[in-house]
């Protein structure tokens, strides 16, 4: 007798719920509780750096508001959980779940991953984002990435970087010989085949370095963030245009097994907001560099000037025959690399006959 009446309430509550229609459904399965997900992400920037700081806690506040809260992201700087050159290895790991950095500084593990960030005398900022999303470049980056349990989205870019700043006038391919600059990736390589030394270093070291001679010579991104670290105090020269990064691309990465075991919903959150947070930077850099250019001539009398003609010319030269000799002594770099310039082909045949002539025209 009992279990008649057991079953007689169930079914007499079921056709309640239906009689009520879609409201008492929905308020039935918002009574339900969701899992919530807590996450940390390292990055390689210092905590609340303008710009490249800024944008992983654009990125946290985002997700906290899309998720309703089920998904938070705890963001950490550089040294706080993780020293800067770890990020990736604390993300494959599974130390963490996310980190937020730049492909260059994983050369070490992943020829090919230079390839995701900046190519000297490669794409700017508007053909990188065309080639990650619409032309194959973010499933090459995953597939690079896959062997290490890491999961890349584009997560924010510079635009056009500054050469550096350097303690010496440039004037000829000489003057690099012995020059040591911090500079990463395939820049880096390029100095380093014209007789300068590489450096590898954290923003927050450059300005130290620069003034006891550690460094000859860094550069970093642009007026915006330069002028933050103050390294128009140890060094004379500004020297542009940025040759070795032409639209610097950073990265969100994240651990697989933890995006994995996210719902669908939150999945699409984390995916949606790093393509915001990659557009929101750059809107920042854009709005923020041409003030502080200003500022660092105007008030602080920087000497900003172009490196000769005869020196990119060399830089370039070099270039080429780096690209040439990492395609040849690693597969993946080589058919990345062919994705990439003739992505870029294409893309600058149409800016030559658009941006290009509409630039010149404005003046």
């Amino acid at each position: 007798m009992k279990s008649w009446i057991v079953k007689l309430t169930a079914v007499t509550s079921l056709l309640g719920l239906v009689a009520c229609g879609p409201q008492a459904t929905e308020k039935a399965a918002q009574a339900t509780p969701q899992q919530t997900y807590e996450w940390k992400m390292v990055t390689t920037w210092p905590k609340n750096f303008p710009g490249l700081g800024r944008g992983p806690e654009t990125f946290a506040e985002y997700v906290d508001k899309m998720s309703g809260g089920r998904l938070k992201v705890k963001v950490y700087g550089a040294g706080e959980v993780v020293p800067w050159d770890q990020v990736f290895d604390a993300v494959s790991a599974g130390t963490v779940e996310m980190g937020h950095s730049a492909g260059y500084y994983w050369k070490g593990k992943a020829l090919t991953a230079q390839l995701f960030a900046a190519i000297p005398f490669g794409m700017n900022v508007q053909e990188m984002n065309g080639w990650f999303h619409y032309g194959g470049g973010i499933e090459l980056w995953r597939e690079t990435y896959k062997p290490f349990g890491v999961i890349p989205f584009a997560g924010g870019n510079t635009g056009v970087q500054m050469a550096g700043w350097f303690k010496k006038e440039i004037n000829s391919i000489e003057d690099l010989q012995g020059l040591k600059m911090r500079i990463p990736g395939l820049g880096g390589e390029v100095l380093k085949k014209l007789g300068g030394v590489p450096v590898a270093m954290s923003g927050g070291e450059l300005f130290t370095a620069l003034q006891t001679g550690a460094l000859d010579a860094t550069e970093w991104v642009g007026p915006y963030n330069d002028r933050a670290f103050g390294l128009y105090k140890a060094a004379n020269y500004y020297y542009y245009s940025g040759w070795h990064e032409p639209g610097t691309a950073l990265e969100f990465i994240v651990n697989e097994k933890a995006y994995n075991s996210l719902p669908d919903d939150l999945k699409a959150i984390v995916e949606v907001a790093t393509k915001a947070v990659n557009q929101d930077m750059l809107d920042e850099y854009t709005a923020r560099n041409s003030e502080a250019m200003h500022s660092l001539q105007t008030e602080h009398n920087v000497d900003m000037r172009p490196l000769p003609a005869e020196v990119m010319a060399q830089l370039k030269a070099a270039s080429d025959e780096v690209l040439l000799e990492q395609a040849a002594a690693d597969a993946q770099f080589a058919k990345v690399l062919a994705s990439y310039q003739a992505f870029q082909r294409s893309a600058s045949a149409y800016h030559k006959i658009s941006e290009l002539e509409y630039y010149k025209n404005r003046e």
